[in-house]
């Protein structure tokens, strides 16, 4: 896939591509396209590999220069995500904090805010956890039951939060959180930056299918942080969590998009090396997984097409989340198939090939991020006008 974001962006275009090209050596070019929102593969590497790209100034390059950003604009950072994704680097550990946790304090944070946690986050000092997700309150999360009371100048914190990315590495975490105890659903959430090494906090991680565990569950039994360390205004916090997911609607499914589209070539030099091609039904659908990586691209064009207008992205975000999930896990089945029972073996310990990992880690695509069912809800209500769905 070749992209051309036009004249003003060229010299950058150029500058990113010559900088990846020197420093992805070594055991940063031995693991590329290792790691994913949900694969915890290779961590120590891909640490190292942020704090490299954090040393180029390449970490938040739309930050404002006071906290260590380049202070350059959304077709910059555009550029440099697909640039990035075309040479297949590693997927940066420090996620959960350069897309979303650092785009919320920008957006609401306070300044004391922005300058205690946005340096740290760009020179790779700090490590960030997600606390939105609830045993119960997974895709529904205005079912939250964490709880936070006032204790003169701090907030005591108890309650569980599950499905933590990477939460065995959280130095924090930000928890959407209830802080009054009589409001319901989507009121009374307030969303509360919460320290991990501290009595109170307990972090157990969770094995997947794949054999790894960069999920988590966080206990907070009175857990302790700062009255200060609101984000937004107190009892505010669906509004905050709402902006924080809206964010990760932007531009995170390019590099994804890009992953997929080097799976669906992979598909197809293994159906040509197993002879797959000739029957008809398979052709079929192989050429099927080739056009839905075709229609990924397109739908992620328009979505990049609204935000460098100035626009949120409307329904099409909704459904290029739906339409990728679904149709990823169909592009990992049809290679397991054509794998035929090789593609069963595993290697010493439970090792798995990158095909293997691929297709497992697939099944939790419909899951995390929202849903297929709320997406379908979305689309059905606030697109085509449907009924809500009856609530209990």
């Amino acid at each position: 896939m070749e992209l051309d974001f036009g004249p003003a962006v060229r010299g950058f275009r150029d500058e990113v591509r010559d900088w990846l090209a020197d420093h992805l050596v070594g055991d940063f070019a031995e693991n590329r396209g290792v790691g994913g929102p949900t694969d915890g593969a290779a961590w120590e590497v891909r640490l190292a590999w942020d704090r490299e790209l954090s040393a180029g100034g390449w970490l938040g390059i739309g930050w404002p220069q006071e906290y260590g950003g380049r202070g350059l604009g959304l077709l910059e950072e555009i550029v440099f995500e697909y640039e990035y994704a075309r040479v297949n680097a590693p997927y940066r550990a420090t996620v959960n904090a350069l897309d979303l946790l650092g785009p919320m304090l920008l957006k609401v944070g306070s300044d004391a805010q922005k300058k205690r946690f946005l340096p740290p986050i760009l020179a790779v000092e700090e490590l960030w956890g997600q606390g939105f997700s609830e045993p119960g309150a997974g895709s529904d999360l205005a079912s939250v039951r964490t709880r936070a009371e006032r204790d003169g100048d701090e907030w005591v914190v108890s309650g569980q939060k599950v499905w933590t990315s990477f939460g065995i590495h959280a130095d924090w975490v930000y928890v959407l959180t209830r802080t009054d105890p009589q409001s319901a659903r989507h009121k009374g959430l307030s969303m509360l930056l919460v320290p991990t090494d501290q009595p109170g906090v307990e972090i157990r991680p969770i094995r997947n299918l794949a054999g790894q565990d960069e999920f988590a569950e966080i206990f907070l039994s009175d857990a302790r942080t700062g009255a200060d360390m609101v984000v937004g205004e107190v009892g505010q916090g669906w509004r905050t969590a709402m902006a924080t997911l809206g964010i990760e609607r932007g531009t995170t499914l390019l590099p994804q998009q890009l992953a997929f589209e080097r799976e669906a070539e992979a598909l197809i030099d293994l159906a040509r090396a197993r002879g797959a091609l000739d029957d008809p039904m398979l052709r079929r659908r192989i050429v099927d997984a080739w056009i839905s990586v075709r229609i990924m691209r397109t739908t992620n064009l328009r979505t990049i097409a609204e935000l460098t207008a100035g626009r949120t992205p409307g329904a099409q975000a909704t459904t290029a989340k739906l339409y990728a999930s679904t149709r990823h896990q169909q592009l990992g089945q049809l290679a397991t198939e054509l794998a035929g029972p090789a593609g069963q073996i595993v290697g010493e310990d439970y090792a798995l090939d990158r095909r293997q990992r691929s297709f497992l880690l697939a099944l939790a695509e419909t899951i995390y991020g929202g849903s297929s069912e709320i997406q379908r809800n979305i689309i059905g209500e606030q697109v085509l006008g449907l009924p809500k769905e009856p609530r209990p």
